[in-house]
This record gives C-alpha cells, sequence and structure tokens, in this order.
C-alpha cells in the first residue's frame, strides 16, 4: 500500500479536453472538467488549455472543488531556439505554477519534437540528437533545475513518444548527463510500454530521482496496429491506443510495490488521452480511480 501521506493521487485534463488536438472533447467546459475529477474522487490536477489563465481565479475554482494543481506541461525549445527564449517561457511558467502551490515542473524537449506531426511515430523520423544537441539540452536543463530550485521548485524531464528522450539508452544517457542535484525524472508507465520498453527496470533504475509519476495504461493491440500501419502519435490516440490504469495491458502491481518499498514520495497522476466521444471522461476517471484505490490503498 501506497502512504497516504507520501502520496498523493491527481488526474490530468486531457481525457476530458486535449491540447493539441483540441476537436476532442472541444464541447467539454473547464468547469465539468474540474468538478468531475472532484466528484471522482481526485484531490489534483495538472493544467490544460481550457484553464483559466488568472492565478487568483484558477486557483478559487480549484479551492472550492478540493483540488490542487500539481503540474503543468511545459515545451523547451533548446535545439531550435536561443537558450534565452526557453528561459524567459520557464521563468513565467515557473511563477505560475509556484502562484498555485506546485512543487513540480514536467518538461520536454520540443524543437525537433514530431509527437504532433502527420509522420510515423515508429519510422525513421524520430529525432536522434548529435553531441551538440546533447550538450545544448543538458546545458539548458541545467539552467532551467537551477531556476526551479531558487524557487523552492524541482524540474523534472518527461520522457517522451517522438521526441530525443524516448527510449531507455536516451533516457540513461540525459539522466547520466546532467546534474543530479537539479534535473530529476518525470516517469510515464505509457510512454514508455508504447515505445515498446519494459517500465519496470526503468523505474526500479531511477526511483531516486523521480519526482512525478504518470499512471498511463496502454491497449497493445492498438499499439501494434499503430506500428504496423505506421499511424502518427496523435492518430494512434485517436484510435484509443492509450487508456487508465487497469483498462489496458500495463501491469501496474509491481509498479505500485516499487513507488512503496522504495518510499516514493509526491504525486501519482491519471493521465489518458482517449476520444470523450468514445471514452465518457467522469465514467474512466471513476474507473481508475477505484483501480488505484483498490491496488494501493490511496
Amino acid at each position: 500500500m501506497l502512504d497516504q501521506n507520501k502520496v498523493k493521487l491527481a488526474i490530468a485534463p486531457i481525457g476530458w479536453t486535449n491540447d493539441d488536438m483540441p476537436d476532442l472533447g472541444g464541447e467539454n467546459t473547464f468547469e465539468q472538467c474540474v468538478s468531475e475529477m472532484a466528484l471522482a474522487g481526485f484531490k489534483g490536477s495538472e493544467i490544460g488549455n481550457k484553464y483559466p489563465k488568472d492565478v487568483a481565479v484558477l486557483k478559487h475554482k480549484l479551492d472550492v472543488r478540493g483540488l490542487t494543481i500539481c503540474n503543468a506541461w511545459f515545451s523547451t525549445l533548446f535545439i531550435s531556439e536561443p537558450l534565452e527564449v526557453t528561459v524567459k517561457n520557464f521563468i513565467a511558467h515557473r511563477d505560475r505554477l509556484n502562484a498555485l502551490g506546485a512543487k513540480v515542473i514536467g518538461a520536454s524537449e520540443q524543437g525537433d519534437s514530431i509527437q504532433g506531426k502527420d509522420l510515423n511515430i515508429f519510422g525513421s523520423s524520430k529525432p536522434v540528437w548529435t553531441d551538440d544537441q546533447w550538450k545544448k539540452v543538458v546545458e539548458g536543463y541545467n539552467e532551467l533545475g537551477r531556476l526551479a530550485k531558487e524557487a523552492g521548485m524541482t524540474l523534472t524531464l518527461h520522457h517522451h513518444m517522438g521526441t530525443g528522450v524516448q527510449t531507455a539508452e536516451e533516457i540513461d544517457r540525459f539522466m547520466e548527463s546532467v546534474d543530479p542535484d537539479l534535473v530529476y525524472l518525470l516517469f510515464d508507465s505509457g510512454h514508455l510500454t508504447f515505445a515498446g520498453i519494459d517500465p519496470l527496470p526503468v523505474l526500479k533504475k531511477y526511483v531516486g530521482r523521480i519526482r512525478h509519476v504518470h499512471l498511463k495504461d496502454v491497449r497493445l493491440p492498438i499499439r501494434d496496429q499503430a506500428q504496423k500501419e505506421g499511424w502518427s502519435f496523435l492518430t494512434a490516440v485517436r484510435n484509443g491506443v492509450f487508456t487508465v490504469p487497469g483498462d489496458g495491458d500495463v501491469d501496474f502491481a509491481p509498479i505500485f510495490s516499487v513507488l512503496e518499498e522504495k518510499g516514493y514520495e509526491g504525486w501519482v497522476v491519471v493521465e489518458a488521452e482517449q476520444d470523450p466521444a468514445k471514452a465518457n471522461p467522469f465514467e474512466y476517471a471513476k474507473m481508475a480511480r477505484q483501480y488505484i484505490r483498490e491496488k494501493t490503498g490511496l
């Protein structure tokens, strides 16, 4: 069982409205999303594009529902733009999250990502960084880690399909290159499984440096179809490759066991982007909540 004093449970709004494909859940409002999160039994949320930009307004709407912001996606652009562009945007992002009470910032290098492009996610278009590009990314993340720490926050790298940190070897290189006191890992069970990687060894290897966890399940038959037919990442999402924990093919029992044994502290976040017209977000949120309660005691 996970320690309720150390581990908190959140859910991402991407099941209600998809920022990358706005037609998915375009009809669902911010108020519906956060109300259903709370009603399903979650205590935290990440931030979506429909969330109010004004910190005071957003905080009030979350407070009355008993919700807290735990993290929000940040895109770094170290490969495609000057360092100062990302630094400036990061400081504004950091300060907004800090004002909302979040302690973690999840980031991903998007300078050459193909995750949003109409390209075969399993093909040769996946970015493979040169040594010079690795140097830019590592130096950039160390700087952002320093800026996060300056505000009492923690920077995590979100390994992600279609980016330069997708494979186990790329995760290793990143983690070995950055300053361990400044940059940590956001562990995502779904992206590892989608990439054909057993998530458990990665978790065991880096659990001491993991500061945020995404609980994402995968429907392997759809994942295999995506690989066979050369789908893009977003096409796979539209076709239901991801789902909530307990509804797919990821074995979460050993994942929960490692988090428990190693004393993980932080948020665990249900993040399962689906088409809300096919997978009612409230029903799936309740399904995930019940599964996690049964398996972890949270």
